[in-house]
């Protein structure tokens, strides 16, 4: 089975700090195959025939041991991850004029109340539930407006773990990576 390690809170600011090759390699000592990560935000595409529960286990208790920090880990298989990407409007993006994101959800936010839960002003984004994740978009002239900035020291913000929807999508297998840009008379 296709899963993808979301790692919550690291490499944010100075905190738990932990590079993608080590990443990879604390994945590989489980017996993961096809392991890769995804830009420095902790999120790790593996294949695995274990269960999540067990994979959540084995993954946290690795990175305890090897970084000192708990960090908590969803784990979503490529086809939860698609569903929950396939909710997101094909008009929104991240550009200079709106931001959209995902916000996963572990069990304890995984409701459509906690919407009404969080210290927002909805009048100044849209923001939808979908099983496993919030979803939002805001204009940037809004973005102060919203108070999406003080869901951060809401109870529920524990229970998340936020990525932009070009990530997203991406890590549902509905986009390709950004193109890398080459240096000239380099190959691609």
């Amino acid at each position: 089975m296709k899963y993808v390690a979301l790692l919550r809170g690291i490499n944010v600011g100075k905190n738990n700090r932990i590079d993608m090759k080590s990443l990879k390699s604390l994945f590989e000592t489980y017996g993961y195959a096809n392991v890769s990560t995804y830009i420095n935000s902790g999120n790790v595409i593996f294949e695995s025939s274990k269960p999540p529960a067990l994979l959540v286990t084995e993954i946290e208790s690795g990175l305890l041991e090897k970084s000192g920090a708990n960090i908590s880990v969803l784990v979503k298989t490529v086809g939860e991850l698609a569903q929950i990407a396939e909710q997101i409007p094909v008009d929104w993006k991240n550009d200079t004029e709106q931001r959209s994101d995902v916000a996963y959800l572990f069990s304890e936010a995984d409701t459509e109340e906690s919407i009404n839960e969080l210290p927002i002003r909805r009048e100044f984004l849209d923001i939808r539930y979908t099983a496993g994740a919030l979803l939002w978009n805001v204009k940037r002239e809004n973005y102060n407006k919203s108070q999406l900035n003080k869901i951060i020291g809401h109870r529920l913000y524990r229970y998340m773990t936020i990525r932009n929807v070009n990530t997203a999508r991406y890590l549902a297998g509905l986009t390709a990576p950004p193109l890398q840009s080459t240096k000239p008379g380099a190959s691609p």
